[in-house]
């Protein structure tokens, strides 16, 4: 059972571990995808388009497929992106307080997408719910808590 006197991870500190974790995502992604486009990063830069077909493929890896697995790994390894480590936050189940699960973890990467869908309403739902809620967490069934280690 979650302790009552449990304290909720608000909105702020949410987004200051989102923005480290962005951060962390483009100095790992960015050296790759300039490497990848040298030829065309202009055209890339300025249109989205390549001329080159497997620019696709490539896209689809480092834009979706390699995120998720990354947070899904990190989630499940630390119950807390790097972002929530540093600023003393973990993600565990809303009932038991236990770290989330595979199951989770995957309806919660999965929510962010109706969550931000309407300007980000299901996102910015975290400033105004009792426990902290965004959508996301509401259909995972998680909770995002400060931490004491």
């Amino acid at each position: 059972m979650l302790d009552t006197d449990v304290e909720y991870a608000g909105f702020w500190v949410r987004i200051g571990a989102s923005l480290i974790d962005i951060l962390i995502m483009m100095v790992a992604i960015y050296p790759l995808l300039w490497l990848f486009y040298h030829g065309d990063w202009d055209l890339i830069l300025a249109t989205g388009l390549s001329e080159q077909p497997q620019v696709v493929w490539f896209d689809i890896l480092m834009n979706y497929i390699l995120p998720f697995l990354y947070t899904i790994l990190v989630w499940m390894l630390w119950s807390a992106s790097p972002g929530k480590i540093l600023l003393g936050m973990k993600i565990v189940d809303a009932n038991s307080g236990n770290p989330l699960n595979l199951k989770q973890a995957l309806i919660r990467y999965i929510g962010y997408f109706p969550a931000m869908l309407v300007f980000m309403i299901g996102i910015f739902w975290v400033a105004f719910d009792k426990r902290k809620q965004g959508w996301h967490d509401k259909m995972a069934n998680t909770v995002v808590i400060r931490t004491t280690d």
